[in-house]
């Protein structure tokens, strides 16, 4: 089965300054059709547990506020992690940590769509995709919507990207390869860090999704880990079993790396 090749993958790629002390049991997985992909920037090994589902181009939901976030900086529309930035409109909505003034750490932390749909809409349509396009950010179609194309929405066209594309665009990024300047990407940093310990720094993103039902049906988690002087990129997926969410795909990535002593 397809989770037995995902066990094999890591115990025999993820290798380099931190080797695994031992297999990664293959219920980490939850029973999720999971896309798992982790490299090593330390020596350029891959984990890959289904190059299949990690090549599939899904919905980015809030995982793309990493760059929403960031097209916002250079373009002077976000002045700091800190500052009073998002001002509440005074409509109700179920997530209660939406519902307030909101400065940009508190929104990312509590992935306000409201607050960056205003941010999409403040970019416009013609920087959007030019930014879109200057990253190569997935498939690039931003056509559903200034304010709704990352999000999944029944019988609208959003733009999608893979666990792959996820990966090898944080990596350029970490790189400075991509358009924005080193002070917005320290920033940006601050404000994904989400896990500290004594043995590793845990930054990411999580996307959720959900279906025509209200629940959920796909769960992102992406970013990177740092360890002993080493960075881990990651990007995880999971759709299918039982209410994927952002918040799963994380536990998943935070018990992978425990497992290893790497977080």
């Amino acid at each position: 089965m397809r989770i037995n090749k995902t066990v094999f993958c890591i115990c025999f790629l993820f290798m380099g300054p931190v080797s695994f002390a031992q297999e990664i049991d293959q219920a980490f997985l939850q029973g999720y059709d999971a896309a798992l992909v982790i490299y090593n920037r330390a020596n350029g090994e891959v984990v890959n547990a289904d190059p299949k589902l990690s090549a599939r181009r899904l919905s980015p939901c809030s995982t793309f506020k990493i760059y929403n976030t960031l097209i916002g900086l250079e373009l002077g529309l976000i002045k700091g992690a800190d500052e009073s930035w998002y001002k509440w409109d005074g409509v109700k909505r179920d997530i209660e940590g939406w519902n307030q003034d909101l400065t940009l750490r508190e929104a990312f932390r509590v992935s306000a769509v409201p607050a960056y749909q205003l941010l999409a809409q403040q970019i416009g349509e013609a920087r959007m995709k030019e930014y879109i396009g200057k990253i190569s950010y997935g498939s690039q179609d931003i056509s559903a919507g200034i304010d709704i194309f990352w999000l999944p929405r029944p019988e609208t066209t959003s733009i999608k990207i893979s666990a792959d594309e996820q990966v090898a665009l944080l990596n350029k990024l970490l790189d400075g390869k991509l358009p924005f300047s080193e002070k917005n990407i320290v920033l940006l940093r601050d404000i994904m860090r989400v896990e500290k310990t004594t043995k590793g720094t845990l930054y990411g993103k999580t996307g959720s999704g959900t279906g025509p039902d209200g629940k959920w049906n796909l769960g992102w988690f992406v970013g990177f880990l740092e360890h002993d002087g080493t960075t881990y990129v990651f990007a995880c997926n999971i759709a299918g079993g039982e209410n994927p969410s952002g918040k799963t795909a994380r536990t998943i990535i935070e018990n992978i790396f425990k497992s290893q002593n790497l977080l």
